[in-house]
Protein backbone atom coordinates (compact mmCIF):
# COMPACT_ATOMS: atom_id res chain seq x y z
CA UNK A 1 0.00 0.00 0.00
CA UNK A 2 1.20 3.40 -0.54
CA UNK A 3 -0.60 7.13 0.22
CA UNK A 4 -1.95 8.17 -3.31
CA UNK A 5 -0.44 11.84 -2.80
CA UNK A 6 2.93 10.66 -2.14
CA UNK A 7 4.61 11.80 -5.59
CA UNK A 8 7.75 9.83 -5.15
CA UNK A 9 5.72 5.96 -4.91
CA UNK A 10 7.62 3.46 -3.14
CA UNK A 11 6.16 0.64 -5.53
CA UNK A 12 7.81 2.44 -8.59
CA UNK A 13 11.19 0.61 -9.73
CA UNK A 14 13.26 3.81 -9.05
CA UNK A 15 12.66 4.08 -6.08
CA UNK A 16 15.14 1.48 -4.94
CA UNK A 17 17.36 3.66 -7.01
CA UNK A 18 16.50 6.37 -4.97
CA UNK A 19 17.24 4.52 -1.78
CA UNK A 20 20.77 3.68 -2.37
CA UNK A 21 21.39 7.21 -3.41
CA UNK A 22 19.88 9.00 -0.68
CA UNK A 23 22.00 6.41 1.41
CA UNK A 24 24.96 6.71 0.03
CA UNK A 25 24.53 10.52 0.47
CA UNK A 26 23.34 10.90 3.71
CA UNK A 27 23.41 7.77 5.57
CA UNK A 28 27.18 9.12 6.80
CA UNK A 29 25.41 11.74 8.56
CA UNK A 30 22.69 10.10 9.88
CA UNK A 31 25.05 7.33 11.60
CA UNK A 32 27.21 10.45 13.42
CA UNK A 33 24.43 12.08 14.84
CA UNK A 34 23.35 8.33 16.18
CA UNK A 35 26.73 8.30 17.54
CA UNK A 36 26.60 11.70 19.15
CA UNK A 37 23.66 10.84 21.18
CA UNK A 38 24.97 8.18 22.42
CA UNK A 39 22.80 5.44 20.51
CA UNK A 40 24.63 1.90 21.76
CA UNK A 41 24.09 -1.73 22.79
CA UNK A 42 20.77 -2.70 24.28
CA UNK A 43 18.96 0.47 22.47
CA UNK A 44 15.55 -0.05 21.09
CA UNK A 45 15.04 2.15 18.13
CA UNK A 46 12.57 2.97 15.77
CA UNK A 47 12.89 3.83 12.22
CA UNK A 48 9.85 5.77 10.99
CA UNK A 49 9.22 5.32 7.12
CA UNK A 50 12.54 3.58 6.61
CA UNK A 51 11.93 2.98 3.19
CA UNK A 52 15.16 0.56 2.65
CA UNK A 53 17.19 -1.71 4.65
CA UNK A 54 20.44 0.52 5.51
CA UNK A 55 19.83 2.53 7.94
CA UNK A 56 17.94 0.09 10.35
CA UNK A 57 20.25 -3.08 9.19
CA UNK A 58 23.21 -0.50 10.28
CA UNK A 59 21.10 0.28 13.86
CA UNK A 60 20.61 -3.53 14.37
CA UNK A 61 24.46 -4.32 13.70
CA UNK A 62 25.58 -1.15 16.25
CA UNK A 63 22.46 -1.60 19.48
CA UNK A 64 21.66 -5.65 18.62
CA UNK A 65 18.41 -4.66 20.30
CA UNK A 66 14.86 -4.40 19.38
CA UNK A 67 15.53 -2.07 16.51
CA UNK A 68 11.90 -1.72 14.07
CA UNK A 69 11.60 -0.20 10.48
CA UNK A 70 8.18 1.26 9.27
CA UNK A 71 6.82 2.13 6.42
CA UNK A 72 3.11 2.71 4.60
CA UNK A 73 4.52 0.59 1.37
CA UNK A 74 7.54 -1.98 2.99
CA UNK A 75 8.52 -3.34 -0.60
CA UNK A 76 12.10 -2.32 -0.11
CA UNK A 77 12.12 -3.23 3.37
CA UNK A 78 12.04 -6.72 3.14
CA UNK A 79 15.04 -8.78 3.14
CA UNK A 80 16.26 -12.14 4.41
CA UNK A 81 17.70 -12.77 7.67
CA UNK A 82 17.33 -9.36 8.82
CA UNK A 83 18.48 -8.49 12.57
CA UNK A 84 15.03 -5.94 12.36
CA UNK A 85 11.59 -6.08 12.46
CA UNK A 86 9.79 -4.88 9.72
CA UNK A 87 5.93 -3.55 9.89
CA UNK A 88 3.58 -1.89 7.87
CA UNK A 89 2.53 1.70 9.36
CA UNK A 90 1.07 5.05 8.47
CA UNK A 91 2.74 7.46 11.19
CA UNK A 92 0.39 10.52 10.25
CA UNK A 93 -2.72 8.22 10.94
CA UNK A 94 -1.87 5.49 12.95
CA UNK A 95 -1.16 5.48 16.99
CA UNK A 96 2.66 4.86 18.31
CA UNK A 97 3.56 0.96 18.96
CA UNK A 98 3.24 -0.39 22.08
CA UNK A 99 6.44 -0.78 22.31
CA UNK A 100 8.41 2.41 23.73
CA UNK A 101 11.92 3.38 22.28
CA UNK A 102 15.76 4.75 23.00
CA UNK A 103 15.62 6.37 20.22
CA UNK A 104 13.26 7.11 17.79
CA UNK A 105 14.59 8.47 13.80
CA UNK A 106 12.78 10.10 10.72
CA UNK A 107 14.12 11.03 7.50
CA UNK A 108 12.34 12.54 4.68
CA UNK A 109 9.18 11.75 6.31
CA UNK A 110 7.03 14.54 7.40
CA UNK A 111 7.67 16.67 5.17
CA UNK A 112 5.49 14.88 2.68
CA UNK A 113 2.89 13.75 5.62
CA UNK A 114 -0.59 16.20 5.66
CA UNK A 115 -0.96 15.23 9.58
CA UNK A 116 2.86 16.37 10.61
CA UNK A 117 1.64 17.52 14.26
CA UNK A 118 -0.20 13.97 14.97
CA UNK A 119 2.65 12.31 13.85
CA UNK A 120 5.37 14.05 15.55
CA UNK A 121 3.34 13.97 18.94
CA UNK A 122 2.75 9.74 18.06
CA UNK A 123 6.88 9.23 18.15
CA UNK A 124 7.61 11.75 20.66
CA UNK A 125 4.69 9.22 22.92
CA UNK A 126 6.95 6.22 21.36
CA UNK A 127 9.46 7.61 23.77
CA UNK A 128 11.14 6.12 26.87
CA UNK A 129 11.78 8.50 29.40
CA UNK A 130 15.33 10.43 28.99
CA UNK A 131 14.94 8.64 25.03
CA UNK A 132 15.90 10.67 21.89
CA UNK A 133 14.22 12.04 18.50
CA UNK A 134 16.13 12.27 15.33
CA UNK A 135 14.29 14.30 12.81
CA UNK A 136 15.99 14.57 9.17
CA UNK A 137 14.04 16.83 6.84
CA UNK A 138 14.88 18.36 3.42
CA UNK A 139 14.42 21.64 2.87
CA UNK A 140 13.69 23.27 -0.62
CA UNK A 141 12.89 26.44 0.35
CA UNK A 142 16.67 27.50 1.49
CA UNK A 143 18.16 26.55 -2.08
CA UNK A 144 15.55 25.94 -4.26
CA UNK A 145 18.19 25.05 -7.48
CA UNK A 146 19.07 21.71 -9.09
CA UNK A 147 22.37 23.83 -10.01
CA UNK A 148 23.22 26.57 -8.06
CA UNK A 149 25.49 27.55 -10.19
CA UNK A 150 23.52 28.30 -13.24
CA UNK A 151 25.98 29.56 -16.11
CA UNK A 152 24.37 27.38 -19.07
CA UNK A 153 21.20 26.26 -20.67
CA UNK A 154 21.90 23.08 -19.18
CA UNK A 155 21.71 24.49 -15.74
CA UNK A 156 18.39 26.76 -16.45
CA UNK A 157 16.64 23.84 -17.94
CA UNK A 158 17.73 21.56 -15.04
CA UNK A 159 16.85 24.73 -12.26
CA UNK A 160 13.62 24.47 -14.43
CA UNK A 161 12.82 21.06 -14.06
CA UNK A 162 13.61 21.07 -10.18
CA UNK A 163 10.91 24.03 -9.66
CA UNK A 164 8.12 22.28 -11.15
CA UNK A 165 9.10 19.15 -9.24
CA UNK A 166 8.55 21.05 -6.04
CA UNK A 167 5.30 22.86 -7.79
CA UNK A 168 4.28 19.15 -7.98
CA UNK A 169 5.46 18.31 -4.46
CA UNK A 170 3.71 21.57 -3.32
CA UNK A 171 0.34 20.51 -4.94
CA UNK A 172 0.29 17.68 -2.63
CA UNK A 173 0.87 19.10 0.54
CA UNK A 174 4.45 18.91 1.01
CA UNK A 175 6.11 21.36 3.00
CA UNK A 176 8.94 23.01 1.38
CA UNK A 177 10.03 24.80 4.11
CA UNK A 178 9.77 22.67 6.73
CA UNK A 179 13.39 21.85 7.38
CA UNK A 180 14.37 25.28 9.09
CA UNK A 181 11.30 24.31 11.37
CA UNK A 182 12.73 21.35 13.20
CA UNK A 183 14.54 22.66 16.18
CA UNK A 184 11.66 25.18 17.19
CA UNK A 185 8.97 22.19 16.91
CA UNK A 186 11.16 19.97 18.88
CA UNK A 187 11.46 22.11 21.41
CA UNK A 188 7.52 23.24 21.26
CA UNK A 189 6.88 19.88 21.91
CA UNK A 190 8.55 20.01 25.25
CA UNK A 191 11.87 18.22 24.45
CA UNK A 192 15.09 19.23 25.90
CA UNK A 193 18.88 19.79 24.63
CA UNK A 194 17.67 20.29 21.31
CA UNK A 195 20.35 20.43 18.82
CA UNK A 196 20.69 20.76 14.87
CA UNK A 197 22.21 20.97 11.63
CA UNK A 198 22.14 20.69 7.63
CA UNK A 199 24.38 19.23 5.40
CA UNK A 200 24.09 19.12 1.05
CA UNK A 201 26.55 17.39 -1.06
CA UNK A 202 27.01 19.52 -4.53
CA UNK A 203 27.95 17.20 -7.87
CA UNK A 204 29.32 13.99 -8.41
CA UNK A 205 27.79 10.85 -9.84
CA UNK A 206 25.37 9.96 -7.03
CA UNK A 207 23.70 12.94 -7.14
CA UNK A 208 23.59 12.92 -10.58
CA UNK A 209 21.90 8.83 -9.96
CA UNK A 210 19.57 10.45 -7.08
CA UNK A 211 19.12 12.75 -9.89
CA UNK A 212 18.15 11.04 -12.99
CA UNK A 213 15.70 8.28 -10.66
CA UNK A 214 13.57 10.99 -8.88
CA UNK A 215 13.09 12.82 -12.62
CA UNK A 216 12.10 9.37 -13.75
CA UNK A 217 9.92 9.09 -11.16
CA UNK A 218 8.21 11.80 -11.84
CA UNK A 219 8.62 11.77 -15.57
CA UNK A 220 4.74 11.36 -15.99
CA UNK A 221 3.44 13.49 -13.74
CA UNK A 222 5.76 16.76 -15.20
CA UNK A 223 4.20 16.19 -18.99
CA UNK A 224 0.47 15.63 -18.02
CA UNK A 225 0.82 18.96 -15.87
CA UNK A 226 2.34 20.61 -18.72
CA UNK A 227 5.04 21.85 -16.48
CA UNK A 228 7.64 19.97 -18.86
CA UNK A 229 7.70 18.57 -22.16
CA UNK A 230 8.98 14.83 -22.81
CA UNK A 231 11.87 16.68 -25.16
CA UNK A 232 12.97 18.53 -22.03
CA UNK A 233 13.16 15.59 -19.43
CA UNK A 234 15.02 13.15 -22.66
CA UNK A 235 17.52 16.76 -22.70
CA UNK A 236 17.85 17.46 -19.19
CA UNK A 237 18.44 13.46 -18.87
CA UNK A 238 20.96 13.35 -21.84
CA UNK A 239 22.94 16.78 -19.83
CA UNK A 240 23.27 14.27 -16.40
CA UNK A 241 24.62 11.61 -18.33
CA UNK A 242 27.72 13.80 -19.36
CA UNK A 243 28.65 13.84 -16.02
CA UNK A 244 29.44 17.93 -16.10
CA UNK A 245 26.44 19.67 -13.97
CA UNK A 246 27.03 20.27 -10.88
CA UNK A 247 23.59 18.90 -8.97
CA UNK A 248 23.04 19.93 -5.73
CA UNK A 249 20.12 18.22 -3.41
CA UNK A 250 18.01 20.43 -1.14
CA UNK A 251 19.51 21.05 2.25
CA UNK A 252 19.26 18.03 4.84
CA UNK A 253 18.36 19.86 8.18
CA UNK A 254 18.72 17.27 11.11
CA UNK A 255 17.32 18.01 14.88
CA UNK A 256 17.43 16.21 17.95
CA UNK A 257 16.29 16.36 21.32
CA UNK A 258 15.51 14.30 24.69
CA UNK A 259 12.32 13.73 26.13
CA UNK A 260 12.85 14.95 29.70
CA UNK A 261 13.20 11.93 32.12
Amino acid sequence: MAREDYLLDNRQSEAGQRFDALGTLFNPSTFRHMRSIGMSLGWSVWDVGAGGVSVPAWIAEQTRGYVLATDIDTTWLQTKDADFVVKRHDIGVEPAPADSFDLVHARLVLVHVPQRSKALATMIDALKPGGWLLLEEADPGLQPLACPDDHSAAEELANKLKLASRALMAERGADLAFGRKLPRLLRDAGLVDVQSDAYFPIGGPVVDRLERATVEQIRERLITTELATEDEIEKHLSNVATGQLDLATSPMVSAWGQKPS
